[in-house]
């Protein structure tokens, strides 16, 4: 019922069918923005849950990171609903750039964490993999563990391939199939269920 309720939000306000060129370069006959979905509140609160839901029986699990601007707001809603439903789990916010000043470092949050804690990974849409690649070596250059990779859409181009690779299975909350099929309605929505 969560999942389906949040298809229908990403369909409503993160998803567009015409021509677009990608982050990849790669050009596309439809575009996935998640921001819109993640920062309206029944859609901020519908991934903070499906994400916790994912996250719950990763042992050791004590927080969640992600690349800015795409997981940021997935990041803060994970801690939020973490914290509620009592798993608390901190979050990182990986920088693009180092700051530039001051501690010069690339995750922010990082306080929160000792050396060696076990992240989850979350992004919001995977293509190619390279955003989370990128994340991976910056997460583990500051000592800490990737314990599991998420995103909300995995658009099927690649971009599983490459993590498994490296080694990290990626998880998604949906397929393209699956939040066209689940957000439409489809009757046999049903088969698209985990």
């Amino acid at each position: 019922m969560m999942r389906r309720r949040l298809a229908q939000l990403l369909l409503e306000k993160s998803y567009l069918e015409g021509e677009f060129i990608l982050t990849s370069g790669k050009k596309s006959d439809y575009y996935f923005d998640c921001k819109p979905t993640a920062l309206h509140p029944e859609g901020a609160y519908l991934l903070g849950r499906l994400l916790v839901e994912r996250l719950r029986g990763i042992e050791g699990l004590v927080g969640v990171a992600g690349m800015t601007l795409g997981a940021d707001p997935l990041v803060s809603a994970v801690t939020v609903v973490s914290y509620l439903e009592g798993v608390p789990l901190a979050g990182i916010i990986v920088r693009k750039s180092p700051k530039g000043h001051g501690t010069n470092r690339y995750l922010e949050g990082l306080a929160n964490f000792s050396p060696g804690a076990r992240v989850a990974l979350l992004e919001d849409v995977v293509t190619t993999g390279g955003t989370l690649l990128t994340t991976i070596e910056r997460v583990q250059a500051e000592g800490l563990s990737v314990a599991a990779v998420l995103c909300v859409l995995d658009r099927e181009e690649g971009g599983r391939e490459r993590l498994a690779e490296a080694g990290f299975p990626l998880e998604a909350l949906f397929s393209r199939a699956e939040l066209l099929s689940l957000g439409r309605g489809d009757q046999d929505a049903s088969s698209c269920l985990p």
